[in-house]
This record gives structure tokens, C-alpha cells and sequence, in this order.
């Protein structure tokens, strides 16, 4: 993932807050348009050492030049906050992350369910099936929130319904942001742009704003 230049970020979203239709933009009751400061280098530094591992450049740039959470996709970017003496991410399953497996490979570079419940169709008869569905309620239980499943992934907002968009922090998908949907039985997969290309944390976040400037610019005439 390359460079990129922030400039302007925080202008464009006062100019939203202070437009007619801006408080119907999904998510906008929550994060309010707001941003919190950024972090200073010497703060990056601590938080990196902490997790033992370089954040992807785009999300770490953002981080320095913009602000640590706040305004953002859906209900907004899960702040970073130093609370008790730990960095930690705050917000509605901002703990979905693993603080101490950040540092561990995501092995995955395509779409994975570990969830996979049974179909009707595999099953000579009813009994059979909801015998099987039992069983996999039972074992989705207590896998749901294996960690594992989510090693060196960062939560960073979520969409409601506990959908959540990540972003891949180490492993061949570094720098990618994917979304987890886990709890609706549809498992993990790689975010992509319009060309079906995979997109990290700058097309992600920008897309959101420029699409979201355009549905308020319409609001308004």
C-alpha cells in the first residue's frame, strides 16, 4: 500500500457537519463528525512497542496526521486511547482484537468461513438435520470468539449486528482491509474497489467520505 496525502480530511468533514442532511448519514448520531487529535510520533512509538509490530503505513499516517478515531465509516473509527498504562482501541467490539496476536501472521489472502452450518440438503431426513444443526450451534458457541480465527487483525469500526470491518496488520494481506461477518454465518473476506482490486485503509476511508460528501451535496440542492 502507498503513501498518502491527508490534507484536507478534517476541513471536508466540518463542511459536512455543518450541512442540512448530515445528520441522516448513517452512523453520524455516533461519531458526530468528530475526530479526535492525533497521536504525536513519540505516542505512535509507544503504542507500536507495546503490540510489537508496524501498523500498515496508510492506518499509521492517518494516526499522525489526522486523528486516532472518530468520524469514519458506518458508526465511525474505533479510537486508540492509552487507558492504565495500555494502548487499546475503544468502542462497540473494538475488543474483537487481540491486542497480544497482532504481532502473528493472518494467514489468509481469500474469503474463509470457519463457520459452516449444515443445509437441509445434506440430510436423508429431518431428524437427521436438526440433530446435525444442534451439534453445530453447540460447537459455534463456544468458537465464535476463538482468537485465533482473528490474529493479526485490527477491528476498526463496526456496521451493526456485529459486522465489523478490520484491518489486516501482519501476513501476506497486510495493509488490506476486510470485513468479518462471522456472526451471520458468512466468515471473513478481503474488502475490494471497484475494479476488484483489494483496498487498504486510504481507499477505504476516502471512499466513504467522497461517496458520503456526494449523498449530503444531494440532500442539500
Amino acid at each position: 500500500m502507498t503513501r498518502h496525502d491527508w490534507s484536507g480530511v478534517r476541513e471536508r468533514l466540518s463542511r459536512l457537519a455543518a450541512k442540512r442532511g448530515a445528520k441522516r448519514v448513517f452512523g453520524a448520531d455516533e461519531h458526530r463528525w468528530a475526530l479526535e487529535a492525533p497521536l504525536s510520533a513519540e505516542e505512535l512509538a509507544d503504542l507500536e512497542g507495546q503490540l510489537r509490530v508496524e501498523l500498515p503505513e496508510e492506518y499509521r499516517s492517518f494516526l499522525l496526521r489526522v486523528g486516532r478515531g472518530g468520524a469514519g465509516p458506518f458508526y465511525g473509527l474505533f479510537p486508540v486511547r492509552h487507558v492504565d498504562g495500555r494502548w487499546r482501541w475503544e468502542g462497540h467490539g473494538a475488543n474483537r482484537t487481540s491486542l497480544d496476536m497482532l504481532d502473528q501472521p493472518f494467514p489468509h489472502v481469500e474469503a474463509f468461513n470457519p463457520a459452516n452450518p449444515p443445509g437441509r440438503a445434506d440430510f436423508d431426513s429431518v431428524e437427521e438435520f436438526e440433530t446435525a444443526r444442534q451439534e453445530y450451534w453447540e460447537w459455534y458457541e463456544t468458537t465464535l470468539d476463538d482468537p485465533r480465527h482473528s490474529i493479526g487483525l485490527l477491528y476498526l469500526c463496526h456496521l451493526g449486528c456485529a459486522h465489523q470491518e478490520v484491518l489486516v496488520v501482519t501476513g501476506p494481506a497486510r495493509g488490506q482491509m476486510w470485513a468479518d461477518s462471522l456472526t451471520g454465518d458468512e466468515g471473513f473476506w478481503p474488502l475490494r474497489d471497484d475494479e476488484g482490486e483489494p483496498v487498504g485503509f486510504a481507499g477505504w476511508y476516502l471512499r466513504w467520505l467522497e461517496e458520503t460528501e456526494a449523498k449530503v451535496l444531494r440532500r442539500t440542492r
